[in-house]
C-alpha cells in the first residue's frame, strides 16, 4: 500500500497555464491539475480511456466537436482515441484519470 500527499508532489507546468502534480498505480495515472483562467487546451487524442471530473471552476470541453461546459462536480468520460480540446473560462482544479498509464508522464 502507498500513501501520499499531493504537497509532497512537485507541481510541474506541462503547457502554459496547465500546472499538474501526478500519481501513478500499476494500471492508472491519476494528474490533478491547476489550471490558469483562460489557458487553452489544444486539440489531442491519446489511446487512453480519460475520466475528467470538476472539482473547482468552469471549463469548456469539445470532445468530438461536441461542446459543452463542465462545472464543479461534472464528469466527463472521454473515450480512448478521442480527440479533444477545450479553455479555462475560470481558474480550475481537475482530475483527470487515466487507464492505462500514462507512460508518456511517467518521468514529469
Amino acid at each position: 500500500m502507498v500513501f501520499k500527499n499531493l504537497k509532497d508532489i512537485e507541481q510541474r507546468e506541462l503547457i502554459p497555464g496547465y500546472k499538474v502534480r501526478f500519481i501513478h498505480s500499476k494500471n492508472m495515472t491519476f494528474a490533478y491539475w491547476d489550471i490558469e483562467e483562460g489557458a487553452p487546451l489544444p486539440e489531442h487524442s491519446h489511446p487512453h480511456e480519460q475520466v475528467a471530473t470538476m472539482i473547482e471552476g468552469e471549463f469548456e470541453l469539445t470532445v468530438e466537436s461536441e461542446t459543452k461546459r463542465v462545472q464543479k462536480g461534472d464528469v466527463a468520460v472521454i473515450p480512448p482515441n478521442a480527440k479533444h480540446s477545450g479553455k479555462a473560462i475560470t481558474d480550475c482544479k481537475i482530475l483527470d484519470v487515466f487507464y492505462p498509464i500514462r507512460e508518456d508522464y511517467l518521468n514529469k
